[in-house]
């Protein structure tokens, strides 16, 4: 049996200065994006936390309709592309968050995320309470 040259190729790093990375993720379009996220919502989220994913996912990508810094955008859609596909593989569940993100971010996402954190712990109570 011959073994074709193709099939014998390896990539190296010979020769080069820059050791060879894996290719950079690449980034979907806003609106294939959007409804992805929604998408994986239906699929691994119960129904309250589904509703509140979604009107968030909703408003977040509202707010950043007209931003024009490119950024900005990549930012954007690289965070979300990660979360869905954490979501997709079901690796956030008791997942803590990043201290280095938490560190880069605003005093106004400091305060959307104590908003957030606290509505999940009063569903949380409210769904633990025996009425």
């Amino acid at each position: 049996m011959r073994v074709s040259l193709l099939r014998m190729a390896e990539a190296t790093a010979a020769g080069s200065s820059k050791p060879l990375r894996p290719a950079p993720l690449a980034l979907l379009p806003p609106i294939p994006l959007y409804r992805r996220i929604l998408r994986t919502h239906r699929k691994k989220l119960d129904r309250q936390m589904r509703l509140l994913g979604d009107e968030y996912v909703k408003a977040e990508f509202r707010n950043h309709r007209d931003v024009d810094n490119p950024v900005h955008i990549i930012g954007f859609l690289t965070e979300w592309q990660m979360y869905a596909q954490q979501l997709e593989g079901d690796t956030w569940r008791g997942e803590k968050m990043d201290p280095g993100k938490i560190d880069k971010m605003s005093d106004q996402q400091l305060g959307q995320l104590y908003e957030l954190m606290q509505t999940i712990r009063k569903q949380e109570l409210e769904e633990n309470d025996p009425e």
